[in-house]
């Protein structure tokens, strides 16, 4: 636990050393710890991209099922409309002290425990890349935070929110990595595509209509205005 009783006291030569022994060296656990649990989940989305595109195409073959590794901090799974992007930050969080997690007495007896790595989870729609839609919106629908000691919690919409956020006790594996993940496939299936109101569409510019003559520049969304907390969904 990160303790800044008697700091004072000491110089700046050994509180420097005290913070790399107790927080810089958490930090890199943390790290260390959220990339290799990314690489898990890029075999766990890569399985089931194989899977379910086998199975899709028993039945519809114009279903597209596919898996994409853009970076090592980025992988793609397009299924049919829609596209997730799994993006790993590379830097380590805290909360602010207003957060829930604070509430908890796994937190309020190590400090450290706070430290997490970040995997965010958008949903963009499949065409917007397809046809280089480069103001279409996407829309974060779930934020994995993970610690030092494996222990995690989602942010996230409807099921992804509620499902998964005992950070007290919850220890993430390949099997949680799996859950997850098709909790946010089943969100995006049934995050529909609504058309914009006529107000908001019923004047365009004679350039936004000529700027590329195989491409429509007018901006989409599942939900065009859509915030993180929309759909009377809270964030746990």
């Amino acid at each position: 636990m990160l303790k800044h009783t008697k700091m004072e006291k000491l110089t700046p030569h050994e509180l420097i050393v005290k913070l790399l022994k107790e927080k810089t060296s958490t930090l890199l656990d943390v790290r260390e710890k959220t990339s290799s649990f990314f690489k898990t989940m890029k075999e766990v989305i890569a399985e089931l991209s194989r899977e379910i595109a086998k199975e899709a195409a028993a039945f519809d073959k114009r279903i597209i099922v596919q898996y994409k590794e853009k970076s090592e901090f980025e992988v793609w799974l397009t299924i049919a409309e829609d596209v997730l992007v799994f993006y790993m930050q590379s830097n380590v969080f805290s909360f602010d002290r207003t957060h829930p997690v604070w509430q908890t007495s796994y937190l309020k007896n190590n400090e450290t425990n706070a430290y997490c790595g970040s995997i965010s989870v958008y949903n963009f729609l499949s065409d917007s890349f397809k046809y280089s839609r480069s103001t279409d919106m996407g829309y974060l629908i779930a934020r994995i935070f993970v610690n030092h000691e494996s222990h995690y919690f989602v942010e996230g919409k409807r099921q992804l929110g509620f499902l998964y956020n005992n950070f007290s006790t919850a220890v993430l594996d390949k099997a949680a990595i799996h859950d997850i993940i098709t909790s946010a496939i089943l969100y995006t299936l049934d995050f529909n595509l609504f058309a914009q109101a006529f107000d908001n569409v019923k004047e365009v510019s004679v350039s936004v209509m000529e700027e590329e003559s195989n491409k429509m520049q007018i901006q989409t969304g599942k939900r065009l205005g859509f915030k993180f907390n929309a759909d009377n969904d809270q964030i746990k």
